[in-house]
């Protein structure tokens, strides 16, 4: 690590470091103050008088040894700015301590962010390779629902207009295929009512995505109305009230941005919903039915204020962040917030206005989310994934009902026909049936247990199952593009039994990243079945260290994670 360490600053400062000079020492010394005046230090056999320089963060003194005919001043002021930006190297041997106390009293901590999933729109999901993905991602996390866009949309042949005598005209042959699909798979629907059939439709305003829905207001809301009641009806018939009733409905998608035109916006879609939710509940009261499910967590407030108003039925209230949204469009300022604490500073504005409001106890659940919307390989692809999934659950625990990652899956068109199996798609499965890095750590941090125990580590997660077995997540969170060490932590057992067992999992750039494994067989666009076969071996989860390795005798073992990775420890209780 220390050659590492120099090696970087011969890249900022390579006449600085002569063969006489190329010699640096990092430790740490306290208290401070206390340092020597000089100090001897063996470097290839000779010996050579170093000078201390001092680097202070926070209560610890960092002292930087150099030798004397350094270029000082220059060396001095680089050793300085990676000691203090790199205090794992600096603090040699050092770690953070996670301390777990297996009998403390926990919290409930439901698996809320593994419940629901995303995915390309409905039509996609009669296709084989959307079901074996489906399967696939239900295996790594049981997850119950799937949500979808476009249930109502024309390639799905839902409304054909009106008969001669009048009467609306509806079909629900593909509807049926792709709910039974969903069931047969043990995944079910979260219904979001969308988009405008062409013939209902009062003008054509396509969206932008590729298959181009329409997303105007409907020429008639009662016949609006009519088609939600007949669509509800016929699932209730079909599956039976027990059934759907275990469903959710959601009126539309992101109506607060382009996904929706009528005018005024908010104002329109409260329409929409109205017609739709009374619908919804003239089929049965049992049903569930909520919204806005607006993008850049908007309107919540104020559809809580409507539906009250207005005696509206409103069972749960839904929206939508992603990491890279803007605090601008989100909070209406301009304080910085990084991309991994978006998502769940939205989730606690949003919880908080709801905790104000005329329902203080409506439930929310956050319909979409992930770490960017846009297209970003180095990002849903990579193994950042894993950190900021594990920091996103950290965070947003206790305060939704349940959040659905966009998406389960890269069979998806929005942009089009997928062109290649890396593109930075949204799925935690990429084209060909290839398990990403995101894929991975939902696998591993599957196995977090349904309590949590108290610890104040922003970096860590300390759980405990049902059968009293500990399972501790760590994580070394990593923006795309920093240079970082590795983080070691100190996991120090107290309170604890004999356990039978123990073994870590990991989601790093060693274990299940696909996308580099991909970029070393060059990036093939169109992979051979051969490349996908090994890029498959290449994801499958493995149990890295056993027990012999990790626990010592006092209860105490260390665990070095590094830059975007991710790592699950699991202490099986003795029987």
């Amino acid at each position: 690590m220390l050659q590492g360490l120099l090696h970087e600053i011969a890249a900022i400062a390579p006449f600085a470091l002569t063969s006489e000079a190329a010699f640096l020492l990092l430790k740490i010394v306290k208290p401070v103050g206390e340092m020597p005046a000089g100090e001897q230090v063996s470097s290839s056999g000779m010996a050579i008088l170093l000078r201390p320089a001092v680097c202070i963060q926070g209560e610890v003194a960092i002292e930087v040894l150099m030798h004397p005919r350094a270029k000082v001043r220059l060396l001095s002021a680089i050793a300085c700015l990676l000691a203090t930006s790199y205090p794992a190297v600096a603090a040699s041997g050092d770690a953070e301590t996670i301390t777990v106390d297996a009998h403390a009293t926990g919290t409930p901590f439901p698996h809320y962010w593994e419940q629901m999933f995303g995915s390309g729109r409905a039509v996609l999901s009669l296709r084989d390779d959307y079901r074996r993905d489906l399967r696939t991602v239900k295996a790594a996390t049981g997850f119950t629902y799937i949500r979808f866009h476009a249930i109502l949309d024309d390639d799905i042949g839902v409304y054909d207009g009106e008969d001669a005598q009048g009467k609306p005209v509806y079909n629900w042959s593909y509807v049926d295929h792709i709910y039974d699909g969903l069931l047969d798979n043990g995944v079910k629907p979260f219904v979001e009512l969308s988009f405008m059939p062409k013939k209902m439709a009062s003008r054509l305003d396509y969206h932008a995505f590729w298959y181009k829905q329409i997303v105007a207001p409907p020429a008639d809301y009662n016949k609006w109305g009519a088609l939600v009641r007949a669509f509800t009806q016929h699932l209730v018939d079909r599956y039976g009230i027990d059934e759907v009733s275990s469903w959710y409905f959601e009126v539309w998608n992101e109506p607060n941005i382009d996904f929706w035109t009528g005018r005024p916006a908010q104002q329109t879609y409260f329409e929409l919903y109205d017609h739709a939710a009374r619908a919804v509940k003239a089929v049965s009261p049992r049903l569930r039915v909520g919204g806005p499910a607006t993008a850049q967590a908007a309107w919540v407030d104020a559809m809580i204020t409507h539906a009250t108003a207005q005696n509206v039925p409103l069972d749960f209230v839904s929206t939508h962040v992603y990491g890279n949204d803007t605090a601008r469009d989100v909070f209406g300022h301009d304080e910085p917030i990084p991309p991994h604490g978006m998502v769940c500073a939205a989730v606690a504005h949003v919880h908080d206005q709801i905790k104000h409001s005329a329902k203080p106890d409506m439930p929310l659940i956050w319909s979409e989310y992930n770490a960017t919307y846009m297209n970003q390989q180095e990002i849903t692809d990579s193994t950042y994934m894993g950190p900021w999934m594990a920091s996103t659950i950290r965070a947003c625990d206790g305060m939704t009902a349940m959040m659905s990652y966009w998406s389960f899956s890269d069979v998806f068109e929005e942009q089009g026909v997928v062109k290649t199996p890396f593109y930075g798609g949204y799925g935690l499965i990429a084209e060909d049936d290839i398990p990403k890095p995101s894929y991975t750590a939902f696998s591993i941090l599957h196995e977090l247990g349904t309590t949590r125990l108290a610890n104040a580590a922003a970096d860590a997660l300390v759980t405990k199952t049902a059968d009293d077995s500990i399972v501790v997540a760590v994580w070394n969170l990593v923006e795309p593009g920093v240079a970082a060490p590795d983080k070691d932590f100190l996991i120090d057992l107290h309170g604890t039994t004999t356990y039978a067992d123990a073994e870590v999992k990991r989601a790093d750039s060693e274990h299940g990243d696909t996308l580099d494994a991909w970029k070393a067989m060059g990036s093939p666009k169109y992979p051979s079945r051969q490349q996908i076969d090994e890029l498959r071996k290449t994801a499958l989860p493995t149990t890295h260290e056993k027990m012999e390795s990790i626990l010592s005798k006092d209860g105490r073992f260390r665990l070095s994670v590094p830059p975007q990775g991710l790592a699950v420890v699991t202490l099986k209780a003795a029987r």
